[in-house]
């Protein structure tokens, strides 16, 4: 498993469908991953600290763990099936929940924990991009707003 950082969510054009952006913490690779409208705003509303009200649906699993007294210990992105990212819930005294890779994330920004990803999800729907090439981080951008999720074979890669 590899260790990774959500980059931010962003928007894929000329569709307007909603990505996760994922690094690799310790690589070169991203891990583009398509989400609901929803479920980036939950992923967006979590990276910039924003508190509602009331609790959403994500801070209200975050209470729920809270209040059994258990922890959250890491999200899991552990495979990819029919053009779907996977993932699980890593609870303390090894219990696993499969999740959506969009909830899971979510939840992981509310609780703190770690992110971490399959080497074989990485192999498979990352793209690499050399880290201290900024001429290729920025290529990797206009490559984010120009493909589409026919570009990656039979269908989206969805969270």
């Amino acid at each position: 498993m590899r260790e990774l950082d959500v980059v931010g969510v962003r928007v894929e054009m000329p569709s307007n469908s909603p990505i996760v952006l994922l690094r690799e913490r310790d690589g070169e690779r991203y891990l583009p991953i398509w989400v609901g409208g929803p479920e980036a705003s939950a992923i967006a509303f979590a990276q910039q600290g924003v508190v509602p009200p009331r609790p959403m649906t994500h801070d209200l699993l975050r209470n729920l763990i809270e209040a059994f007294g258990r922890r959250l210990e890491e999200v899991r992105i552990v495979a990819i099936r029919d053009s779907v990212f996977h993932a699980e819930l890593a609870f303390d005294g090894g219990l696993t929940v499969e999740s959506r890779s969009s909830d899971a994330i979510a939840l992981a920004l509310r609780v703190g924990c770690r992110i971490v990803g399959a080497e074989e999800v990485l192999e498979a729907g990352g793209v690499a991009v050399p880290s201290d090439d900024e001429d290729e981080v920025e290529k990797f951008r206009e490559f984010l707003d120009q493909i589409s999720p026919e570009d990656f074979g039979e269908g989206r890669l969805q969270g």
